[in-house]
């Protein structure tokens, strides 16, 4: 069940990092165009789940003090 949720999840990261909704998109919110707001939730998104994947995912036998 590990394994399913950390694929699919780096799957999910990998198709929404591929902005092809926000190009042509000349909008502006606060200032800033949509699509760097995009990138910055976007890597956001990533950070939280590489951490939440590397507390899930790291071998427990290789933590020897």
């Amino acid at each position: 069940m590990k394994k399913i949720l950390l694929f699919s999840g780096l799957t999910i990261l990998f198709l929404l990092h591929n902005d092809f909704w926000y190009w042509n998109n000349g909008n502006l919110v606060a200032g800033i165009p949509v699509g760097i707001l995009y990138h910055v939730g976007y890597c956001l998104a990533a950070s939280l789940f590489f951490i939440w994947l590397v507390k899930r995912a790291w071998p427990k036998d290789l933590e020897v003090e």
